[in-house]
């Protein structure tokens, strides 16, 4: 089971003209990825830290 999105937002490097982009969306402590021209489509589930951590390392 998925946890519950507060609110989903859109990648800052989104472009306005639909190309590949995801939105992301903090709950609880998971951070939820999906692909915005797919909303309905899965969801890749992380936790937070582990996320977060991961980013800034690659």
């Amino acid at each position: 089971m998925n946890p519950i999105p507060t609110a989903w937002r859109k990648s800052s490097y989104s472009g306005g003209n639909g190309g590949a982009c995801v939105e992301l969306a903090h709950a609880g402590s998971r951070l939820l990825v999906r692909d915005s021209k797919n909303p309905e489509g899965p969801t890749l589930t992380f936790p937070t830290a582990g996320f977060l951590r991961a980013v800034k390392n690659a």
